[in-house]
Order: C-alpha cells, then sequence, then structure tokens
C-alpha cells in the first residue's frame, strides 16, 4: 500500500503502525488512515522523543510564595477594587471581551454518564450546569449592551451531545450566531518504552484529549482567535463547568487584569486546608507559575508565614483572563507551551485489560502559559462567592457541596437587599434558596428586586 499518511508514519518513527495498516482490510485501513491524517504527526514525533525514547530530567525549580492582589482589607484597598470592576464594565461596554467555557469532560466521576455541563445543579430548579453558564452570559449581555461571545470548548468524546443538547434547548435563549462551539485536540496514547502509536481496535487508534492548554491551538485550527481580532476583542475569560458559583465575565477579575497590563491571569481562592488537592500560585525561578498539589516539595503545603498565614494558600479556580494577543502567539506556536506524559491504564489490541500503567498520555495545562508571560496577575476572590466546583459523587466539592453553597450564597445577597432567611441549628438556610443569574449577578442587583421586608418561607427561585 502507498499512501501519503502511511510515508508520514513511517517519517515520524511510526513504522509499527504503517506496518499493521497494510495488514488491514481495505475498509479498516481507511477508517485508520483518517484518524492518522487528523492529527498532528510531527508533534507526536516530538513528544515521543522527548517525553518517551530520551526523556530529561528537568531539574527542580526555586519555589517561592505568589505575589497575589488580595482581596481588599481597607478603603485604599476598596477603592482599587471599584476601580477594577469598572474598568471590566468599560471593557464588556467596549465588546472588547468573550468568554471561553471549558467544556470537555465528562460527569464520569459523577455517576453521570454524559457531558458534565449536563448535570443538574439548582438547587431547586434543578438547572444544569450548561444553563447556569448561558444564563450569566446572556444576563451580562444585556446589563452591559455587549455582544460578547460565548465559546465553548468540547471533546471528541462529548461535542455531538453537547451540541444536541444545546439546540434541544433552543441555547438558553442565546442568539444561535453568539455561542460558538469547537473541539479541543486529540493526541495518541503510545508505548511506554518503544514510543509506538497504540490502537483501541484494529482500526482505531488509542486517543485522549490534549488537556486544555489544547485551546491555544485549537482555537488556532478554528480560527478564532483572528475573528475576535477583526471584531476588536482583545481580552479572553476561560472559565470551567463544573463551578457554577464562577460569573462569566467578571468585571472584577476583567478589570484587575487590564489595570495590570497582564498578558495572562489566574483567579484564586485561599484554600481551606493545608492539605486540600488544589494547585497553588507561586514562583518559580523567579517566574509565576501554577504549582500543582503533587508537585509542591513536601512540608511546603503547611509552611507558614511570621503571622501564622499559609505561604502557599493561593488556591486557584483554573479561572484565567488571556490577552488575545498572548493567545495568538501560543496558537501559533511563537511561544511553545510544554507538553506533559501521563502513564495510564489504556485498553488496546494487544492489552485489552490492563491491570497496571501500559501507556502514556500527552497533556498540555493552560496554566503552563503562565511563566511565558511577561506580565501576569493573581486576583484572589472571596471563595464563598466565586468557588464550588462539582467534581466528586460524594464528599468534598460534591453536587451536596456544591448545592449548598449556592444556597448560602443566595442567602446572604437577600439578606444584604433586607430581606429575612431563616436558619438552622447549623447556620444554613432552612429552606432551598436558588437566584438565576438572568434575576441578580451580584448582592446589589437584588436592591430594589424584592421588598425590604421579604421573608424566605419556604423553597425560593428567583428568576425573570
Amino acid at each position: 500500500m502507498s499512501d501519503p499518511v502511511i510515508d508520514a508514519l513511517e517519517s515520524a518513527g511510526q513504522a509499527r503502525l504503517a506496518d499493521s495498516i497494510r495488514a488491514l482490510p481495505d475498509d479498516q485501513a481507511d477508517r485508520l488512515l483518517l484518524q492518522v491524517a487528523s492529527i498532528d504527526l510531527p508533534l507526536v514525533e516530538r513528544l515521543v522523543r522527548e517525553l518517551v525514547r530520551d526523556p530529561a530530567q528537568a531539574a527542580p525549580g526555586s519555589i517561592g510564595p505568589a505575589e497575589v492582589d488580595r482581596l481588599p482589607a481597607d478603603d485604599a484597598g476598596r477603592a482599587n477594587r471599584r476601580m477594577a470592576f469598572e474598568a471590566g464594565e468599560q471593557a464588556l461596554r467596549d465588546n472588547r471581551v468573550a468568554v471561553v467555557l471549558l467544556a470537555g469532560g465528562q460527569g464520569t466521576r459523577l455517576g453521570f454518564d454524559h457531558p458534565k455541563g449536563m448535570f443538574p445543579i439548582g438547587p431547586v430548579s434543578n438547572a444544569p450546569l450548561f444553563e447556569v453558564h448561558a444564563a450569566g452570559v446572556g444576563a451580562t449581555r444585556r446589563r452591559y449592551g455587549c455582544d460578547l461571545p460565548f465559546l465553548l470548548m468540547t471533546s471528541d468524546v462529548n461535542d455531538a451531545e453537547t451540541r444536541a443538547f444545546f439546540e434541544q434547548q433552543m441555547l438558553f435563549g442565546l442568539q444561535p450566531d453568539s455561542v460558538t462551539t469547537f473541539v479541543q485536540g486529540m493526541l495518541p496514547a503510545v508505548d511506554p518504552v518503544t514510543g509506538d502509536i497504540l490502537r483501541e481496535a484494529p482500526d482505531r487508534l488509542a486517543l485522549s484529549p490534549d488537556g486544555h492548554g489544547g485551546i491555544f491551538r485549537a482555537m488556532g485550527r478554528a480560527a478564532m482567535l483572528g475573528d475576535l481580532e477583526e471584531r476588536g476583542i482583545d481580552v479572553i475569560m476561560t472559565f470551567q463547568v463544573d463551578n457554577p458559583l464562577m460569573r462569566p465575565a467578571d468585571p472584577e477579575f476583567i478589570g484587575a487584569h487590564l489595570l495590570a497590563r497582564a498578558q495572562m491571569s489566574t483567579l484564586v481562592v485561599a484554600k481551606s486546608a493545608p492539605e486540600e488537592r488544589m494547585g497553588v500560585m507561586a514562583t518559580v525561578d523567579g517566574r509565576t507559575a501554577l504549582v500543582e498539589y503533587t508537585d509542591l516539595p513536601s512540608g511546603l503545603e503547611a509552611q507558614r508565614d511570621d503571622a501564622g498565614g499559609l505561604l502557599y494558600w493561593a488556591g486557584s479556580t483554573g479561572v484565567h483572563c488571556l490577552d488575545r494577543a498572548f493567545a495568538m502567539r501560543l496558537a501559533t506556536g511563537e511561544i511553545p507551551l510544554p507538553f506533559h506524559r501521563a502513564d495510564k491504564r489504556v485498553a488496546t489490541v494487544d492489552d485489552p485489560d490492563p491491570q497496571a500503567p501500559n501507556a502514556v498520555k500527552f497533556e498540555a495545562f493552560m496554566f503552563d502559559a503562565l511563566p511565558l508571560a511577561e506580565r501576569t496577575a493573581t486576583v484572589e476572590m472571596a471563595r464563598e462567592e466565586r468557588f464550588a466546583p462539582v467534581k466528586n459523587a460524594d464528599g468534598t466539592d460534591s453536587p451536596d457541596t456544591c448545592r449548598a453553597a449556592m444556597v448560602d450564597r443566595a442567602a446572604r445577597w437577600l439578606e444584604a437587599a433586607g430581606a429575612t432567611v431563616p436558619r438552622g441549628a447549623d447556620g444554613a438556610s432552612a429552606h432551598p434558596i436558588e437566584i438565576d443569574p438572568r434575576f441578580a449577578q451580584d448582592a446589589a442587583d437584588l436592591t430594589g428586586r424584592i421588598p425590604s421586608d421579604f421573608v424566605v418561607d419556604g423553597p425560593l427561585l428567583l428568576r425573570d
């Protein structure tokens, strides 16, 4: 069999896969060739060389605490945050902002065999995560009279079902031309010794998403960054689908990013405990970086400053602001984003039921762009206002803890507006409460929208 894809495989050091394709029946060979043609073989060749066949051992960097724009504690700090909020609002009014929802995952850990964004989370409405975020985008558009492009990054695993769900729900009231879905890239798993590309079936590669750092290459392939430039958009805010407390296009965060003239910014919250499984913001060899909790040298997670506070307290929420020109340089490879090796169990034609890691997957992480930026900002927000992810079926970061956080925030907002919220012995609201983002996006939005003598006397859903 003579085929340019076969030739490319052999040139990339994948002669074994090339031979396997030649041995297949024509219909199976054609299906496999289509898959091979869709992957970036030069990239795979480089990753195999650097991370499998001849992996270099990176010397550990010098780690220090990050510089963080802390929550305001005095009048000067509150004035600075007000300036940031106003700068973010003006950027929205000027149509300088787009938002990207990272939504490539499945709800497997939740026992939910669908895209995670379809998981029902509303404490009263049972609204799915996708609706909460779409409602926030719609509310922001109305509030500031802006276009605010809404981009969803899916994966091959959930793209079709995500698109069908949004169509079924009529885009949750958003205009069709204002919502764009794009698919993150896929990379093949390889043999941990030889670097040979693996197959999960005779005519199917063992593929997996290339990590949330694939956003840059994916946006580049979809020509999105050029389109955003033509529209005058220079700020991109990215956020995770599993966190319904996050405000899309948060004016305060966007403004802090702009006032710092940062190329990339990170929204952080205070860790609940030293052992909490969160990546922390730090400096590594003098550059801003996110250090995964598994990579923090032993003992540092509990290290404290002279005042008794944690040195490494700034937990990343996975929310970033990016300068569009900086994102373009990452997309084109002008600034190469590093990839990481992950040893995993992968069912393959040669090992259908592996009992131990038998494959290497390659992933890029968005936060690895931080040390590549000339200017960064790390901005603290109140955890109870912005962070309650849904990751586990029970226990920490579960649907129960997330819904409780949503109810607690709604209760605080109502009380700030003068309402009475009965509370139980544990201090939690005696009734489930939910405030749809289209009704209010912060406590100030409730002013004048509810009577000052309002009493919550049962399950409450505030929604326009």
